[in-house]
């Protein structure tokens, strides 16, 4: 009789939502997804500021749209690939506070904290990300994250 090495559990691997075009947008502004994220994820527009990107992005998080996070982030800084954890899903979106990063900017920032439950268990991410101008539009640099 052989004996098996026990193997560790995995999380329980979580589908994303169903996100269509109707449903409503994950960044938490009011209207559809096709209205709000979905048109920048798609490249029918370009997010007009730093905050409408980084809601664009959590939403491409939701979505696990790795090409749209990829394209919007700086090449300077942007990983060859992100490889997103399909045991994540994201909750919910807070922004605390935002500077600079309108259409009169060519820099800002976004405070922010993303919750999300993993493995069945609940935490969130707060961050203060900083977006940049680069070839006429905005991009995500980097970012410090706060404890």
């Amino acid at each position: 009789m052989s004996r098996r090495t026990a193997r560790p559990k995995r999380p329980a691997v979580v589908a994303a939502p169903a996100v269509t075009s109707a449903s409503p947008c994950p960044c938490g502004l009011p209207g559809t997804y096709g209205e709000c994220c979905g048109r920048f994820h798609t490249g029918a527009a370009a997010a007009p500021t730093a905050e409408r990107l980084m809601r664009s992005r959590y939403s491409a998080f939701v979505v696990r749209d790795e090409a749209y996070l990829l394209r919007t982030w700086h090449p300077d800084t942007r990983p060859a690939r992100l490889g997103l954890d399909p045991a994540q899903r994201w909750i919910g979106l807070t922004i605390q506070e935002t500077s600079e990063g309108s259409a009169f900017h060519a820099a800002g920032t976004v405070a922010f904290r993303a919750r999300y439950a993993h493995g069945g268990t609940e935490d969130a991410l707060h961050e203060h990300s900083r977006f940049v101008r680069h070839e006429g539009a905005w991009v995500y640099l980097d970012a410090l994250f706060v404890e």
